[in-house]
């Protein structure tokens, strides 16, 4: 339904989590019409060792009246203790963060993915893009051989 686009392209993700997503009755209206959005959106564990997701936005559902949720409120993670604690240690480390990859309905259910990330530098940013053009290249090389030969044996 959502996708973090940026964050594999910022971080590099290592573990990932599933989490439910506390919701008001128009947002999970409003996510049924998939209009969300977690291009700036991340998670933080609280002092009482809650896990809040901040700066998703899940606009304000179209046939709405005055009970209508706000679209950037945080909104509360429910995860396993030990999975929560994993998180939070994760977080307290230097260079660590934790970052929604995606939104989706699993069910009747909404669940976001969540992963522990570091922070990748400029040049690691490159390397990817690099790395997944060369794939793309070769991929397209391979497939015009593909057709190539194909046609070739259909002559014989």
């Amino acid at each position: 339904m959502a996708r973090n686009k940026r964050a594999a392209h910022d971080y590099e993700l290592t573990h990932r989590y599933e989490a439910g997503v506390v919701l008001v009755g128009t947002e999970v209206k409003a996510l049924r019409q998939g209009r969300a959005s977690l291009s700036e959106s991340w998670v933080e564990i609280d002092d009482a060792g809650e896990a809040w997701l901040y700066g998703a936005h899940i606009p304000e559902y179209s046939q709405g009246s005055w009970t209508n949720h706000s679209a950037r409120r945080p909104r509360k993670l429910l995860l396993h203790a030990a999975q929560l604690r994993r998180l939070a240690e994760s977080s307290r480390e230097g260079g660590w963060t934790v970052v929604p990859t995606s939104l989706y309905f699993l069910g009747s259910w909404v669940k976001v993915e969540v992963a522990i990330a570091r922070g990748k530098a400029e040049h690691d940013k490159r390397q990817t893009l690099r790395e997944r053009q060369d794939a793309r290249e070769a991929e397209r090389v391979m497939a015009a051989h593909r057709r190539s030969s194909r046609g070739s044996r259909a002559a014989s």
